[in-house]
């Protein structure tokens, strides 16, 4: 017993692991053909806004905050492009893809000035932002909006031999790799870890704390994307069940809520969790509405296991 703690408490991760392995033991038990070539992509697909929302909520706690209006920028970037950039003539990749990322990391960075500058505590700030977001999404697209053949589409099939889903996905985690290699993540750990032992190293804290609200925006941008290419049309009534799958699978992924312990890795762990554990329900013909009381579970649950087995602090571990 002692060394199952160890490991988990080494590898934040370990448990989201073993329990997303479980979770598709029995998601091929009730549906041999889960993962059968031709349903991958399309499996992948759905997958993806999971996890992305999953990536976008990490860096903020990293940094010793939280961001709970990720999943609603998600939501209003696929309301965004569909209902207003499309139909301005935007729509084009080269055109849509660097204004969409612009602003989804545009409202990250102003959720982080809120933060570190203006001192918000972090939960007021981003409820703030996430009502201002939910309405500019009922704002601009009350009801579903059918989207044109579009750009997005190949993300819910194949290009070529690869899932499209692997391309958004792979996006992110190419950034936080990039990241990685520079001082910008140990300094995020270190401000979690304890922001006036970084400030005494010489972190500006203020910056940390922007560029991680602005990273997780980009992620959140990016997980808009994904959910267009899956829907193909304005979904404003997501944006309720994004905010907690985000936080859900970032803290069932061993991301301790009270900073500088955790990483993307761990995210994407938690996220395929959730998602073999709401496709598990599906199959079983479990009640739609005890989908979301699963989803809260899983929350409640990530942050008891944050709480104890995972809160000794052996070393900072990022992944």
């Amino acid at each position: 017993m002692n060394r199952v703690l160890t490991l988990f408490q080494r590898w934040p991760f370990a448990f989201a692991l073993l329990l997303a392995l479980v979770l598709l033991v029995l998601n091929l038990f009730v549906s041999p053909s889960f993962l059968s070539p031709a349903r991958l992509p399309g499996t992948l697909a759905t997958l993806a806004p999971f996890v992305l929302v999953g990536f976008a909520s990490t860096p903020s706690i990293l940094a010793g905050g939280i961001d709970i209006s990720v999943g609603p920028l998600a939501t209003f970037i696929n309301c965004f492009f569909v209902a207003i950039l499309i139909p301005a003539g935007l729509g084009n990749w080269q055109l849509a893809a660097p204004i969409i990322l612009a602003v989804a990391a545009g409202i990250g960075a102003l959720n982080g000035i809120l933060v570190a500058v203006v001192r918000l505590h972090p939960v007021v700030a981003t409820t703030g932002m996430l009502f201002l977001l939910v309405g500019l999404s009922l704002t601009i697209a009350q009801n579903p909006v059918a989207a044109p053949d579009n750009w997005t589409e190949v993300f819910a099939g194949g290009i070529g031999i690869l899932p499209g889903a692997l391309v958004t996905i792979g996006a992110a985690g190419l950034i936080w790799f990039a990241l990685r290699r520079t001082a910008f993540v140990s300094n995020l750990l270190a401000t979690g870890e304890s922001d006036v032992s970084a400030y005494g190293s010489g972190v500006n804290i203020k910056v940390v704390r922007i560029l991680a609200y602005t990273l997780g925006g980009l992620f959140a941008g990016i997980a808009g994307i994904a959910l267009t290419a899956i829907v193909q049309s304005s979904q404003s009534s997501l944006a309720s069940t994004y905010a907690l799958l985000g936080l859900a699978a970032a803290v069932l992924g061993g991301t301790s809520l009270a900073g500088g312990r955790g990483g993307l890795l761990g995210a994407l762990f938690g996220a395929v969790s959730i998602y073999l554990l709401q496709q598990l329900l599906t199959a079983s013909g479990v009640a739609p509405s005890l989908i979301q009381f699963a989803y809260g579970s899983v929350l409640v649950l990530g942050v008891v296991l944050g709480a104890t087995l995972l809160a000794p602090r052996l070393k900072r571990n990022v992944s």
